[in-house]
């Protein structure tokens, strides 16, 4: 029968990890299960009052070159890849006396924590593992046959399962345990080329093995997955499960605010990947307030980011809203037990945590890779054009609002005054459409913008967006340049008395 169940009758063990490995070694026991072993495993299993078989004795030869050939041998992968319906497979066995084995219980070396640790060239060097790799592909490879148990996660699971099935296995979980083995295994892989790699980009690999079944994709109909570990980047104190939508919104606002990491109390309230309000004062509670004037309509159900602790003022404005997602790199007791009361209201601690350098995304039949933007408009970069030089405030506010700008979808126009983004247009198809939306918005929210600043995130190609920047009351302007017509701009802002500024970078981002 094509899922018959079979025995176990003969294991090999060899693993770094061994917490939560003796109840599956003394399941094997009780079945009078032959156990092949090596080095510290086999002296852990002793230890444990049950017979092993060292490898060197079933090979005739030692471990050499300190430990790198242990179980590289005919005998070994010999028993594990043999096919047992083949009568000369079996045959060859008896001649060469090879034990068939039907399980194989590896764990790697732990690359990725030496590489995260630190360690020398050396020492990362010798936790490439070999064998270990080599006995997961072989036995993964045979699951018509063979079992691979091949991180320390499975351990409980098929001691349980050989505990109900009286020590045999069924196709389907060898199968099953088989494609978790190649999942180990390239992943590893994956870790080594990158190390190797660095930033030669020979090929595409990434890798995640943490998996996380949301509620569904971008829409109900859609099927969605996380693959990482957001417990490395965040402590969730409270809330139901983050979403797709969420999560995109929530990686949004984590790339957004850390522009403002070290500076004043920042709030930020996003919405669809854009920033809607964002304000810097001297208190987080003003911050918040002015984030939220910035579109109070827009904020409903949005994600909120702070760069300070939310304290008990802070937390009782906020409860006032709807909100999806509280973030913060901390929050007092009084503020938590306020915001707790909403028992869906999402509320995460930022952990101090390294953003990736890359970003990827699939397109048509292949992956878009690129470095991530990390060039931020700073002092140094400004080129003042025009023959007004911008103010102390209008520099402040510039590069203020120049941070929004990179964060937003273009095309867009970022619309600020006294560090609060008074509007933005974003997402739209041309720069003078966006600037419009930017105007409307904030008229709508009865914002006076005289005096107020643009940020654009690419070159204006025609002088009319400053001519309607300058009409509404905008007095100075920052833009990368490069535009054939830049001078047209220049000289209308010079004819009016504002102020132009060029970074020299685009911040394009779709």
């Amino acid at each position: 029968m094509e899922n018959e169940l079979k025995k176990i009758k003969t294991a090999l063990i060899s693993v770094f990890h061994k917490e939560g490995l003796e109840p599956l070694i003394q399941e094997l026991s009780k079945h009078n299960c032959q156990i092949i072993s090596t080095g510290g495993t086999a002296t852990y299993i002793k230890n444990l009052g049950i017979q092993v078989t060292e490898v060197a004795s079933l090979t005739d030869y030692p471990s050499i070159l300190g430990g790198r050939v242990k179980t590289l041998h005919p005998k070994v992968f010999g028993g594990i890849l043999s096919r047992r319906a083949k009568p000369e497979d079996i045959s060859e066995l008896e001649t060469y006396k090879i034990p068939e084995i039907d399980l194989v219980v590896v764990d790697l070396y732990p690359f990725e924590e030496t590489l995260a640790g630190g360690a020398s060239q050396q020492e990362i060097i010798e936790k490439i593992d070999i064998g270990g790799i080599s006995l997961i592909r072989a036995a993964a490879k045979n699951y018509q046959d063979v079992l691979c148990v091949s991180q320390m996660q499975q351990y409980k699971e098929i001691t349980t399962i050989l505990s109900d099935n009286a020590c045999m296995t069924d196709l389907n979980t060898r199968k099953e345990y088989a494609a978790a083995a190649f999942s180990v295994s390239s992943h590893y892989d994956t870790q080594i080329f990158h190390f190797l790699n660095a930033e030669k980009t020979l090929s595409f690999r990434e890798s995640f093995t943490q998996k996380t079944t949301l509620r569904y994709g971008e829409n109900p109909h859609q099927k969605g997955y996380f693959f990482g570990e957001l417990a490395t980047i965040f402590d969730k104190l409270h809330g139901k499960e983050l979403s797709y939508n969420n999560l995109l919104d929530v990686d949004a606002a984590v790339n957004l605010l850390a522009e403002f990491k070290e500076e004043k109390p920042t709030f930020a309230i996003l919405k669809h990947n854009n920033a809607c309000g964002l304000a810097q004062r001297d208190t987080l509670l003003e911050a918040y307030k002015d984030a939220l004037a910035g579109d109070p309509i827009s904020a409903f159900g949005g994600v909120l980011i702070a760069n300070k602790e939310i304290d008990l003022p802070t937390a009782e404005e906020i409860h006032k809203l709807f909100c999806e997602v509280v973030i913060a790199p901390s929050f007092s007791t009084e503020a938590l037990a306020i915001l707790k009361q909403k028992k869906n209201r999402v509320l995460l601690i930022l952990k101090e945590t390294k953003i990736p350098k890359h970003q990827f995304r699939t397109a048509l039949n292949g992956v878009l890779y690129q470095e991530k933007d990390q060039k931020t408009d700073r002092l140094s970069h400004l080129k003042t054009v025009t023959n007004k030089q911008p103010t102390q405030r209008e520099i402040d506010d510039l590069i203020f609002a120049s941070k929004i700008c990179k964060h937003t979808k273009s095309n867009t126009i970022v619309l600020a005054k006294n560090k609060q983004l008074i509007a933005s247009g974003t997402g739209q198809t041309s720069r003078i459409d966006a600037l419009q939306q930017a105007i409307d918005k904030a008229t709508n929210f009865s914002f006076n913008l005289h005096g107020a600043v643009m940020a654009s995130d690419a070159f204006f190609p025609f002088p009319d967006s400053v001519e309607k920047a300058y009409n509404a009351g905008v007095t100075a302007v920052i833009q990368p340049g490069g535009s054939i017509k830049d001078q047209l701009s220049i000289d209308f802002c010079n004819a009016n008395n504002m102020s132009m500024v060029f970074s020299g970078i685009r911040h394009f981002k779709h």
